[in-house]
């Protein structure tokens, strides 16, 4: 009889142990959600407001200056995206800059860097400078393969982006910014994947460009679930 009541009473304190690690468990998993629950409903959406504002702020300006110098760019107010179009920098059919494109980029790039960086609270929250090439859907001659098209055009959209950013090192911009610019510098090739429509048709022209993106850090998630996890380790 005793041997059965020691065997139940151990039962029970297993039972104990494991309903007393489950109700932590829970009870760890209620803490990290509502955490998140917060933050998502105040401080993510503080930080994006704010960092919205700042990007607005600087975007304007940027396009100010850019009038200022009659500089002719296409850039959106809300993201302070730039579109350049491949007549603008290209010689035909190549990626070699004309000489009117590095006039351009001359004149574009210092007033574009030197805006940015000047301002310390957006470059704190900037993860990347992206350099974007981009053509048109038009086929190669003696292509017939689709893929072999996209690719072809992919290859053509990175070279050009990659000799926009290769050309951004000449120009007369404050080098004090240079070690900065190249953490942050990012070249892409896009192909044809993104075309520009115009009442529903590709517009070859303006299809075929350079676009430069800022990409702004975000509120990592991931830390958020660390602290809470840290905050259940600690409170035991």
């Amino acid at each position: 009889m005793a041997l059965l009541a020691r065997k139940t009473q151990n039962e029970e304190t297993d039972n104990n142990i494991f309903w007393t690690t489950m109700a932590d468990l829970l009870l760890g998993l209620a803490i990290i959600f509502m955490t998140l629950f917060v933050l998502a409903m105040t401080g993510f959406t503080q930080q994006g407001l704010e960092q919205k504002q700042q990007q607005i702020e600087v975007n304007k300006e940027l396009i100010e200056n850019l009038k200022k110098e009659n500089i002719d760019a296409q850039v959106d107010p809300m993201t302070g995206d730039i579109k350049i179009s491949d007549l603008e920098l290209f010689e035909v059919n190549s990626y070699n800059l004309s000489a009117k494109g590095k006039a351009y980029l001359d004149k574009l790039i210092p007033i574009y860097i030197n805006t940015i960086f000047s301002k310390k609270e957006l470059v704190g929250e900037i993860e990347n400078i992206i350099i974007q090439g981009h053509t048109d859907s038009q086929s190669y001659a003696g292509i017939k393969n689709p893929d072999e098209q996209y690719m072809k055009n992919m290859s053509l959209s990175l070279q050009r982006a990659n000799s926009v950013a290769d050309y951004m090192f000449h120009t007369n911009f404050d080098k004090k910014y240079t070690p900065q610019l190249k953490k942050m510098l990012v070249v892409e090739g896009k192909s044809f994947s993104e075309p520009i429509l115009v009442n529903g048709k590709e517009d070859y022209n303006k299809s075929r460009r350079v676009e430069m993106h800022l990409k702004v850090k975000k509120l990592d998630v991931t830390e958020v679930l660390f602290h809470g996890v840290q905050f259940i380790k600690n409170d035991k």
